[in-house]
């Protein structure tokens, strides 16, 4: 029997390298024994209606291209297979000889090539299934860290920078609301670029640890009458001890309609909006009388910046992608993952482990890269965090 045909799909938020990965994915592709090699556009949506685009016969001038191209250049797609939609896949798969199933994504992906994986099986279709790892979340489990984040990292990182000088510059209060539905390593990444403890962020809040809105109003307070200036890093995804967001929880107890919609996978809608640094500007305004106070909301903008990519990130999204047609010539199904040596330079390996190892759940900061005395985030963390983002540039010099 043939190799078959292989489909890629690209899935989720996209990230300023997932292209790369697809560019790794083709350049290793070309040279095995597939068919043909098919991009399906949007993801599952694009397999099931059956919209491919021909990846074998690519030039070195169309991948470099696509390679530096941010965001899914196949188009994304938000949607959990049902039952039915596994059946009519499979069926399409089995018409097209499509027997190589490589999906680009973060958990809800993962997931997505699990159940394509469980009911190929099911049905009898013999296949295989690979989830490549990437979201800038870095909430996969199983992976160090996952492609995309180094570089929404080293954005952030930056952005606060600029944005600590704007601060210092007019003083008052900062909230700038980063993604992290679940996890707080997005938010986190805003204190890498600090020189001194006076820079901001000088509060950091994450998911990982329960948010009470009586405690962050007082810790804000103590910043500001100490320093006249408080900035402020709060992942979306805040909740309190019974897990609830903490815009659920306001829209509940205020009837103000805030609490969002839900995709197919069940995730309540937190980006998008600045309903979070708003609602919050406006508590922190009425608490501390006078202040100057303003939030942003961060939103899209971390996902797909092309002037601010870690070229670590960039290279090692690129060995994922690769290493998932390799792991195909001798394992059935798998998710790739990056594992770091322990050497005086970084570096990581890339392996692959069973799928349902990282379908669907998510992976918090650990207890260690978090500060149990104050809302902030410890140097193992930067000693974690800061190679993935290639480097920061230092701060210039400034006066106030």
């Amino acid at each position: 029997m043939s190799a078959g045909k292989a489909v890629i799909g690209q899935s989720g938020g996209p990230t300023a390298v997932i292209n790369r990965s697809l560019v790794g994915f083709i350049k290793e592709a070309v040279n095995h024994d597939f068919d043909e090699i098919l991009g399906a556009k949007h993801g599952l949506a694009g397999m099931l209606g059956e919209d491919f685009v021909d990846l074998s016969n690519l030039s070195e001038s169309q991948l470099y291209g696509i390679g530096k191209t941010p965001a899914a250049a196949l188009g994304s797609v938000r949607q959990k297979p049902t039952d039915s939609d596994i059946e009519k896949l499979i069926s399409i798969f089995e018409k097209q000889n499509i027997r190589n199933f490589f999906y680009i994504g973060g958990n809800d992906s993962a997931e997505t090539a699990n159940l394509v994986s469980e009911g190929a099986k099911n049905i009898g279709y013999e296949m295989k299934a690979f989830h490549i790892p990437k979201t800038i979340d870095n909430d996969l489990r199983e992976t160090d860290h996952c492609p995309g984040y180094g570089s929404a990292a080293r954005f952030v990182a930056h952005a606060f920078q600029g944005d600590d000088a704007d601060n210092r510059s007019l003083g008052g209060i900062k909230i700038n609301v980063l993604m992290g539905r679940h996890a707080g390593w997005l938010t986190a990444a805003s204190t890498l670029g600090k020189s001194a403890e006076e820079d901001g962020p000088h509060l950091v809040y994450v998911p990982e640890k329960t948010f009470n809105i009586d405690t962050f109003l007082k810790e804000v307070k103590e910043v500001y009458d100490a320093l006249g200036r408080c900035v402020i890093a709060i992942s979306e995804g805040v909740h309190n001890e019974d897990g609830e967001y903490f815009l659920q929880t306001y829209a509940n107890q205020t009837g103000s309609g805030l609490a969002g919609k839900t995709d197919s996978h069940g995730n309540i809608q937190l980006s998008g909006s600045g309903a979070l640094g708003d609602t919050l500007t406006n508590i922190v305004s009425e608490y501390i009388e006078g202040a100057r106070v303003r939030a942003d909301t961060f939103g899209y903008l971390q996902r797909s910046f092309i002037a601010d990519i870690s070229q670590v990130d960039a290279e090692e999204a690129e060995r994922v992608g690769q290493h998932a047609v390799i792991a195909s010539k001798e394992l059935d199904s798998g998710s790739v993952i990056l594992k770091r040596q322990f050497s005086e330079k970084y570096h990581c390996d890339v392996e692959v482990v069973d799928l349902h190892k990282v379908a669907k759940h998510t992976k918090d900061m650990p207890e260690e890269f978090l500060d149990n005395t104050k809302p902030y985030v410890t140097n193992d963390f930067f000693e974690y965090a800061m190679p993935l983002t290639g480097g920061i540039e230092p701060k210039t010099q400034i006066f106030v």
